[in-house]
């Protein structure tokens, strides 16, 4: 009787354990195929603060958040 419980909770915290490391996996290819912000949202959010973007310094901009997500 023990050993059936043993092995259900033994079968439940794998299951969460997978479970957890496939959800993992899949957000950040996820992530990484559509990342949160693109050129034009940046390029949007400095015309709404009173800036006049410049290409270079959107590619700037992309690429130090690109930077930082990657670490």
């Amino acid at each position: 009787m023990w050993q059936l419980v043993l092995v259900g909770i033994l079968a439940l915290i794998a299951g969460v354990a997978l479970g957890f490391f496939i959800a993992r996996r899949y957000m950040m290819s996820y992530l990484k195929k559509n990342p949160p912000i693109n050129e034009q949202m940046l390029k949007m959010m400095m015309m709404q603060m009173g800036m006049k973007p410049s290409q270079k310094k959107i590619n700037q901009m992309m690429s130090a958040m690109n930077k930082q997500q990657d670490k």
